[in-house]
């Protein structure tokens, strides 16, 4: 029960009685607050596989990074996925909602006006009709003495800086997934181009086979066995068309463009997208460049903020009611006399157990994002240490694959050599050509994936956001 005093004064003792015992109770309520800090997390004092100091943010990241690729076609579609992208709109749609909530929460300090008039008509048996105009006005205004809806308001507004740091995020990832989809598509291209050529050369060696076989040379299992990886590779061919088509549909979604409406030009990865020079310095302040953990700090602010408001509820609260109006029964004198009135009063919350559970709740949903600001930061350190495994073991990958495309390139121009003297047979050259095929797409599957995580990298990193100090926005 919400148990209330009121000052009435027309029983003064009675009242200042009262009012003396309301103010004893409200001065043992505890409004205190301790000044805000960031969570505390475990101190990251280096990362893995690096040896360079930590770099600058404005020099390791531009904000545009993805133009370090130089493909201008990958700019269009970002460009395009940034200006149509369904889920970027939405979330700046709840950007402009909480700033409008800004307002609304403000308005709560402001008076209100309410205006009406009205007329009443009677005709009793007996009796002479009679008829009545009346005009009213009433002004209500409760005053934000301590600041409650002030410090709503703040709580708000950190809301809106932290749907801010959403859209920074929702754009950053927006722009890696058109980056790695299109990365992607175009290694999909570029395997089905190879693979065809690894299908023709099988079809090849199939129909030396079934001649060997035809003069006695060569066992029918050996030719049943071709014929058998004719079928793989003709399988995997088809596999590769359904994922190419499957990354378009993605794409497309992205772009915000129906599924199946949009269709990417045939490339080759290798030949369109070089891999860019990363490097080797990471910034030191990676927590103040993502903004997911930028938003999650701004959501330990607004939660804090709203403890705060709880705990002023425990304080008296200042209305003031001003009514004016007139009545008459002719139309023609309803404004010559007026009435006028003000009531103020104070309200104290001597007993109210839904303000003391509310103040209880809000310290813990304080506690709830602060657990979940610490979580998101640990995410964050294992984005980046994954990615630095990744990338440093793919780039490894990359020389000893290099080294074996090129040497059994080596071994195919010499078989292809000694075809030409007599020595060597076409089967011979038809298997070393499908060996360096095969090296061939494993170094084609490694570019993409260095691509992919230099990707992943830059959204780990946060992109090119600058940094937000939240502590700074708390004392505006």
């Amino acid at each position: 029960m919400d148990t209330r005093l009121r000052w009435n004064s027309t029983h003064p003792a009675r009242a200042l009685a009262a009012c003396s015992v309301a103010v004893l109770l409200c001065a043992c309520a505890d409004v205190s607050m301790k000044p805000y800090q960031t969570p505390d997390t475990p101190a990251k004092t280096g990362w893995a596989g690096t040896q360079a100091p930590p770099t600058a943010p404005s020099v390791l990241i531009e904000q545009d990074w993805w133009k370090g690729f130089r493909d201008p076609e990958l700019d269009g579609l970002v460009a395009r996925a940034v200006h149509d992208n369904v889920d970027l709109k939405i979330l700046a749609a709840r950007t402009k909602m909480a700033g409008a909530q800004i307002e609304e929460a403000r308005a709560g300090a402001l008076p209100t006006l309410d205006a009406g008039a009205g007329a009443s008509f009677e005709k009793s048996t007996g009796q002479k009709f009679s008829k009545q105009f009346n005009l009213g006005t009433q002004v209500n205004w409760d005053v934000d003495v301590w600041g409650k809806v002030a410090k709503g308001a703040e709580a708000q507004t950190a809301e809106f800086h932290a749907t801010e740091a959403d859209w920074r995020a929702g754009y950053l990832t927006l722009a890696s997934d058109v980056a790695t989809t299109y990365f992607q598509i175009l290694q999909f291209d570029e395997q089905l181009d190879r693979q065809q050529k690894t299908l023709d050369k099988n079809k090849q060696i199939l129909a030396t086979y079934e001649a060997m076989q035809q003069q006695g040379l060569l066992p029918e299992t050996r030719v049943i066995q071709q014929r058998a990886e004719i079928n793989r590779l003709s399988n995997d061919l088809i596999e590769l068309g359904r994922l190419r088509a499957l990354s378009g549909n993605a794409l497309a979604t992205l772009l915000g463009v129906p599924a199946g409406n949009f269709q990417l030009p045939k490339g080759a990865l290798q030949d369109r997208v070089q891999l860019p020079v990363v490097p080797e310095g990471l910034p030191s302040d990676l927590l103040k460049r993502r903004p997911d953990v930028v938003a999650a700090e701004f959501r330990v602010l607004e939660s804090y903020d709203l403890v705060g408001q709880a705990k002023l509820a425990q304080l008296p609260s200042i209305s003031l009611t001003g009514r004016g109006g007139t009545s008459s029964f002719a139309l023609g004198s309803l404004l010559k006399s007026f009435t006028f009135g003000l009531l103020p009063s104070i309200n104290f919350p001597i007993f109210d157990p839904g303000v003391k559970a509310h103040i209880k709740t809000s310290q813990a949903n304080n506690e709830v994002a602060e657990q979940q600001y610490r979580k998101v930061v640990m995410d964050a350190f294992a984005e980046v240490e994954n990615t630095l495994v990744n990338l440093d073991a793919h780039r490894r990958q990359r020389v000893e694959l290099q080294e074996q495309a090129q040497r059994l390139g080596v071994v195919a121009a010499a078989v292809e050599a000694q075809l030409k003297e007599g020595v060597v047979s076409q089967l011979e050259v038809f298997e070393a050509e499908r060996s360096l095929l095969g090296a061939q797409l494993a170094l084609l599957a490694n570019h993409q994936q260095i691509l992919a995580d230099t990707v992943t990298l830059y959204k780990a990193l946060g992109g090119g956001w600058p940094p937000v100090d939240v502590r700074n926005v708390a004392r505006n």
